[in-house]
Order: structure tokens, then sequence, then C-alpha cells
């Protein structure tokens, strides 16, 4: 898939836990990890501004595009 998400890297750079963000957040730690392993197919704007939020980023600090093949 060409969007990755590279959410884990974020979370390390602000030294924070998936646990944090996900009670920051208001999603489970499920959900954290699953966006984090790329594993979902989309994410709502409103999660995605709250995720924002908490890091301190913009959205492509986390969603970065590399087309296939690349």
């Amino acid at each position: 898939m060409p969007i990755v998400v590279t959410l884990d890297v974020m979370l390390a750079r602000r030294k924070m836990r998936s646990k944090e963000l996900a009670e920051l957040v208001g999603i489970t730690e499920q959900n954290v990890s699953l966006l984090k392993s790329g594993k979902v197919k989309g994410v709502r704007f409103e999660t995605l501004e709250k995720i924002c939020e908490a890091l301190e980023c913009q959205p492509a600090d986390i969603l970065v595009y590399e087309p296939d093949g690349k």
C-alpha cells in the first residue's frame, strides 16, 4: 500500500507510549497498535486530529506516501 503509517516513529520521538496516546485520543490501545502496524484501511479525520494534537505534529509526520516499486 502506498500510504505508510509512521506513528511508531513519532511516538518514539515524543517518548510516548501507545497506552498514553490511546488515553489522550480516546481510542483503545489495540486500535493504536493497528494504526502503528498499518493494518487499517482508514482513519477518521477526527481521530487523526486528536493524534496530531496529542503528539504536537502534522498529519504528514505520521502518514507518508511511498509509491509502489520505490
